[in-house]
């Protein structure tokens, strides 16, 4: 008959060095993530007539829009240029965030590889 509750095979030693790991884990991913908020991300748009940085926080530090982009007459190509640059600018913080803390989980997936 199976035995019933507890943690077979030694796993309180286990479970203090799994805890321990995830202390670390948590503790490099806060780590990582104040870096990611430093960062800045500038994407393009248009051959480059219109630049767009951004932070980690996705926040949008700079627009930067060359002479002969602007065009009273055709204002919604403009418009959707920025939006083009900002959506780029973060689909790049995204990427950049992803990849960074895939290194520390180590593609461990959503509960971190947990067994339960």
């Amino acid at each position: 008959m199976a035995k019933r509750g507890g943690f077979p095979g030694g796993m309180p030693g286990n479970m203090n060095n799994l805890m321990k790991q995830a202390q670390r884990m948590q503790k490099q991913m806060e780590e990582q993530a104040k870096a990611l908020e430093e960062k800045t991300y500038e994407a393009s748009a248009g051959g480059g007539v219109v630049k767009v940085t951004i932070s980690g926080k996705k926040e949008i530090l700079q627009v930067h829009l060359e002479p002969e982009v602007v065009d009273p007459d055709d204002i919604e190509m403009l418009e959707d240029l920025i939006m083009a640059a900002t959506n780029e600018a973060i689909r790049m913080q995204d990427e950049d965030q992803s990849e960074q803390m895939s290194k520390i989980t180590g593609n461990m997936g959503g509960l971190g590889g947990l067994p339960f």
